[in-house]
């Protein structure tokens, strides 16, 4: 059996023994400095990295070559994706769950976590709670369960969600995290208006993955392991991976990543639009410290780095299971997404069923500010937070949003849909301070915008907006 990015066969496309030979190729390399900055000359070119590569630039143990590594990847992001951040929320429909994830508080065995499933009321409250702090997009996550989380369960909710109007609020975008599921579900996700269709790997250890998971459905690890391919014949041609750092050694899971990124691109021409970087946390009956394979700060910080120089063009996210001293350390590195005033619990969010929800969280919140306090953040450390949908709502996803993206031409949509999205941010949930210096950058920024006709465009609808108008995009 050999590494074939193209099969369609998990085991050939994240290949075991070649990603040993991967790890013990940069280990012997780690110091050869011809090899890395050869590496590094190649990466400038921002057409990515094989997982060679990419891993040769993790495994580096030259301390100025590390510091080069840090700053390119610093110059990539902002050269493709500027100073904007793009907010979210996850939306927890139940916990309910069949499988038995031993690093999951969910798993089905734990006694002692409360159960919930939200009704499409519930749902309803859950949604105009999000609005009122001005979300636009949301994360939807639930554990798997035929009984209680069937696909219609989930199809309806997403409808539930598209369909609430509450003052100026509205998702507009409705990602989807649920377990791997089938081409005729993902065809029916596709159809319900999902913007990117998610799935953590978690490890990409075969014999590792199945002593994680040694009960229900999950514990098929090529089954879970080529969904993404399942989805993108469904056409879902956004899908969004990860894996949980912690778990297992971080060397083999950053190289399996890095193969599951060229396999999409090799079998589909068109790699992730998102690569998250969870790392494990405590939670009911979950213990991190039993797990062996933590991974340090300034390891997490290698890791994010070259993720963003080896796939240049890919979204990267971080949540809240992170520290706000952790996401500061990591934004120009490479993240694109954070999520904000987040709840991992089902119900969290409207006030009435907050004490309700207690005790049902996937896992303990490291970064607890309100979305408004992340806002405040992100201007204050010269960074634009964004709630653009154009590109889904447009049809700018798959291919036509990286052919885009590759030449650079998204940039020119991107920055002027982002400020239009912060006014409406700054008119309608604010509070004084943000509004106050949200004002300042954008007025600071708009000048920014080079094709003068775009910048005349988004001077007026952003006069438009404060007038009272809304959702405005290129």
């Amino acid at each position: 059996m050999t590494y074939k990015p193209s099969s369609a066969q998990a085991e050939d496309f994240i290949h075991h023994e070649s990603i040993l030979d991967i790890i013990d190729y940069g280990r012997k390399h780690a110091h050869n400095r011809p090899l890395i900055e050869g590496v590094l000359k190649k990466a400038a070119l921002e057409k990515g990295l094989d997982p060679r590569e990419a891993f040769l630039l993790l495994a580096c143990q030259e301390e100025d070559l590390n510091q080069k590594i840090y700053q390119l990847a610093r110059d990539i992001k902002l050269k493709i994706y500027g100073r904007r951040i793009v907010l979210f929320a996850p939306l927890y429909l139940s916990n309910y769950c069949i499988n038995g994830c031993v690093y999951c508080p969910f798993h089905g065995q734990n006694k002692d976590i409360p159960r919930k499933k939200l009704s499409q009321e519930e749902i309803r409250q859950e949604v105009i709670a999000l609005q009122d702090m001005g979300h636009k997009r949301l994360a939807l996550e639930t554990g798997e369960d035929p009984l209680h989380s069937p696909i219609d369960y989930v199809l309806e909710s997403i409808d539930t969600i598209y369909s609430i109007h509450h003052k100026n609020g509205d998702i507009r975008r409705v990602n989807v995290n649920i377990a791997a599921t089938s081409v005729e579900e993902y065809r029916m996700l596709k159809e319900a208006g999902i913007g990117t269709y998610i799935l953590f790997q978690e490890t990409y250890h075969k014999d590792n993955y199945e002593a994680l998971h040694p009960k229900g459905p999950k514990s098929d690890y090529a089954y879970h392991t080529e969904a993404m391919d399942r989805a993108m014949e469904g056409g879902i041609d956004d899908v969004g991976m990860g894996v949980l750092f912690g778990l297992n050694n971080f060397e083999y899971d950053f190289i399996g990543l890095m193969m599951h990124a060229a396999h999409l691109e090799a079998r589909f021409g068109v790699g992730p639009h998102t690569v998250s970087v969870p790392r494990i946390r405590s939670a009911n009956d979950i213990d991190p410290d039993t797990f062996e394979n933590a991974i340090s700060d300034e390891v997490f910080k290698k890791i994010v780095a070259c993720i963003r120089i080896a796939l240049p063009y890919t979204g990267m996210i971080i949540s809240t299971r992170e520290s706000q001293e952790t996401r500061q350390a990591v934004l120009d590195l490479g993240i694109s997404q954070v999520s904000g005033g987040s709840k991992t619990s089902v119900g969290g969010y409207a006030l009435d069923r907050q004490e309700e929800a207690l005790g049902s969280e996937q896992f303990d919140l490291a970064d607890n500010r309100t979305l408004d306090e992340v806002i405040y953040w992100l201007l204050e450390t010269d960074h634009i937070p964004s709630f653009c949908t154009a590109c889904y709502r447009a049809g700018r996803t798959g291919d036509r949003f990286m052919a885009l993206a590759k030449t650079g031409e998204i940039g020119q949509i991107c920055q002027p849909n982002a400020l239009m999205t912060l006014q409406e941010y700054l008119c309608d949930y604010a509070s004084p301070r943000t509004r106050a210096l949200g004002d300042k950058v954008i007025q600071r920024t708009l000048g920014d915008i080079s094709d003068p006709l775009i910048q005349k465009k988004t001077r007026q609808w952003i006069q438009d907006i404060q007038a009272g108008q809304r959702d405005f995009r290129l």
